[in-house]
């Protein structure tokens, strides 16, 4: 029996609040667990007792060509300004060869907390790129098969 291959990581989607999004790019999508140092005064050992604490999400960065018209990045951030946040549910699948999702990471309780404009080149020939950080709290993970 032939050896599997790995799953490509180029074909993507996003979904966020059930409405699929395009993006280049995704990044941060990493869970770490706090470690706790523990050591008693009358322990006999020289070193603390370690344990696992709290754990932390980093922030998910989004990045995504700009179109003319296409503003709901701004608009779901000027919501953040305007202090009437709507919170969503993020869900990003990597997708196998015949499309469907591989591996699935939902983020909850996901609001944008920094937009990072494109940069601009006079001699430049790139496409004009848009960045998104959403800062949310909690993310799972679950693998198909």
């Amino acid at each position: 029996m032939p050896e599997p291959w790995p799953i490509p990581k180029f074909s993507f989607e996003v979904i966020i609040d059930g409405q699929h999004s395009r993006f280049a790019e995704v990044t941060g999508l990493d869970i770490e667990t706090q470690v706790i140092e523990y050591r008693a005064g009358n322990s006999k050992q020289f070193a603390p007792v370690k344990m696992p604490g709290l754990q932390k999400f980093g922030n998910l960065t989004l990045k995504k060509g700009i179109f003319p018209g296409n503003s709901k990045i701004l608009e779901w951030f000027g919501a953040v300004q305007m202090n009437t946040i709507k919170r969503a549910t993020i869900t990003i699948n990597l997708l196998d060869e015949a499309g469907a999702p591989a591996m699935s990471w939902t983020l909850t309780n996901a609001f944008p907390s920094k937009i990072t404009g494109t940069d601009l080149k006079a001699d430049g020939n790139e496409v004009a790129v848009e960045s998104i950080e959403i800062a949310h709290e909690g993310l799972t993970l679950v693998t198909k098969g």
